[in-house]
C-alpha cells in the first residue's frame, strides 16, 4: 500500500496541519530569500556604501527586488554551501539534478517516516522503493509537469497562481497518485487487477487528503518560486512535513 498516502489519511482531520504546512512553507521560501513583505523591495545596498567607495557603481546597480530564484544569475553564491554548484546543476543537466533532488527527498522524508513513526526494524526494501520512485518519476515528470504548467499559464498574480493550484490539484494530483499506487503494486508483486481495484477504492481518498493540505504549498509555489527550484522547494516541504508527523505519530 502507499505510505505516504497512508500519513496523509491518518491526519486529514488534523486542525494544525495547515498551519503546519503554512509555517513550513514560509520558513522554506525565507531560507530562499523571501522577506516578511513578499520581499518586493530590498533597502538599496548604495545607500550604505561611502560616495569615494569602488564600490559605489556597482552596489547601486544591484537590483532592489528580491533574487529569489526568478533570477537565477543572481543567486550563483550566497551563504548555502553548494547553492552555486546546484544551480550550475540545474543549467546543464536540469533533468537529472531535479531526479536527484526528489531522491534524496523520498529518501529523506521516509527515512524519518520509519524512524519516528513506524517505529521496529529500519525497512529498507521500502526506503530503496521510495527513494527510487522520487529519482525515477517524480523528479523527471515535475521537471516536465511544471515546465509545461508555468508555460501553458503564466503569470504570479493572484488568479494565475489560483489557476495553476486548481489544475495541479484536479489534473496533475490523480494522475500522480494513480502512477504512485501502480509503481507499489508492481514492486509488490500485484497483478494489474489488484493496482486497478485499489487504484478504484482509493484514489478518491488520497486525492482528498492531498487537497487538505497541499494547496497552500503550491499557490506559495507557484508565487514566488522559480520552475528550476519548484522540485527543490516541494521536497525540502514534504520533509519538514514528515517531522512534523514525527510528533505526531503516535497520536490516534
Amino acid at each position: 500500500s502507499s505510505i505516504h498516502t497512508h500519513i496523509y489519511l491518518q491526519i486529514n482531520n488534523n486542525n494544525n496541519m495547515k498551519f503546519i504546512l503554512i509555517a513550513s512553507s514560509c520558513l522554506a521560501a525565507s531560507a530562499f530569500g523571501v522577506s516578511h513583505n513578499n520581499a518586493l523591495q530590498r533597502k538599496n545596498p548604495a545607500a550604505v556604501v561611502p560616495p569615494s567607495s569602488p564600490l559605489r557603481t556597482e552596489a547601486a546597480t544591484t537590483t532592489t527586488k528580491s533574487p529569489l530564484f526568478r533570477k537565477g544569475e543572481l543567486t550563483r553564491g550566497g551563504a548555502v554551501p553548494g547553492w552555486a554548484a546546484y544551480n550550475e546543476a540545474l543549467d546543464k543537466k536540469p533533468l537529472v539534478t531535479k531526479a536527484m533532488t526528489s531522491l534524496v527527498g523520498w529518501a529523506l522524508g521516509d527515512m524519518l517516516a520509519q524512524l519516528f513513526i513506524s517505529g521496529g526494524p529500519f525497512d529498507f526494501k521500502r526506503f530503496a522503493t521510495l527513494s527510487a520512485f522520487g529519482f525515477l518519476y517524480h523528479g523527471p515528470s515535475g521537471h516536465f509537469f511544471y515546465d509545461w504548467l508555468d508555460n501553458f499559464i503564466p503569470g504570479t498574480d493572484a488568479i494565475k497562481v489560483a489557476s495553476k493550484v486548481t489544475f495541479d490539484q484536479i489534473f496533475w494530483c490523480p494522475i500522480f497518485m494513480s502512477v504512485f499506487f501502480t509503481y507499489l503494486g508492481l514492486v509488490n508483486g500485484d497483478s494489474f487487477s489488484v493496482i486497478g481495484n485499489k487504484i478504484k477504492s482509493d484514489l478518491f481518498t488520497a486525492v482528498q487528503g492531498s487537497w487538505k493540505v497541499w494547496p497552500v504549498v503550491h499557490a506559495v509555489s507557484f508565487k514566488y518560486i522559480s520552475t528550476k527550484h519548484r522540485l527543490l522547494f516541494l521536497n525540502a516541504i514534504q520533509i519538514a512535513f514528515n517531522m512534523f508527523l514525527s510528533l505526531i505519530g503516535t497520536k490516534k
